[in-house]
């Protein structure tokens, strides 16, 4: 029988999971999208959904009940071990995610590994689209060196009139 014997092992002990879980969820606290396999990507939801809970009720109730801020702040320390994370997931996440009624992470198949062939998947925050970020950034940078080349253009012909 299968009784209480929830999640996957991913073929480690115990405190080599707890471990890695807790590190994949501050890289993809940090870094709002993280990529690994599959099966590591599904494990992390499980991990990190309920300490994202905790940060958006320590959101709702900072100015209300304070103490219980400082509470959910303690337990999700349990999960979260760096400090900067925490503030992250605290201060930034938890604003972004406080209308959200849960489901906050999204996990996107990639294919497959080249060198074992395990699937491979990106898991990422729902409200922070890196992808759609990204090519904001781009076509920024895009109009900016647009707009250099016009300044430059304008200094060249003053520059060749006199």
């Amino acid at each position: 029988m299968e009784h209480r014997k929830k999640g996957r092992k991913l073929k480690r002990t115990a405190s080599h999971k707890k471990a890695m879980l807790s590190n994949l969820a501050v890289s993809l606290i940090l870094h709002k999208r993280v990529g690994t396999t599959v099966a590591k990507a599904k494990e992390l939801r499980t991990y990190i959904e309920p300490v994202v809970t905790k940060a958006k009720t320590a959101f709702k109730h900072i100015k209300s009940q304070p103490e219980k801020s400082v509470h959910l702040r303690r337990e999700a320390r349990k999960f979260i071990k760096d400090k900067e994370a925490l503030n992250v997931l605290f201060n930034d996440i938890a604003k972004k995610v406080s209308k959200r009624q849960g489901g906050y992470t999204r996990i996107l198949k990639t294919g497959f590994r080249q060198g074992d062939g395990a699937d491979t998947a990106i898991i990422e925050f729902v409200d922070y689209d890196v992808a759609a970020d990204l090519k904001a950034k781009e076509k920024a940078a895009k109009k900016k060196g647009k707009e250099k080349e016009k300044e430059e253009d304008k200094k060249k012909k003053e520059t060749a009139k006199k």
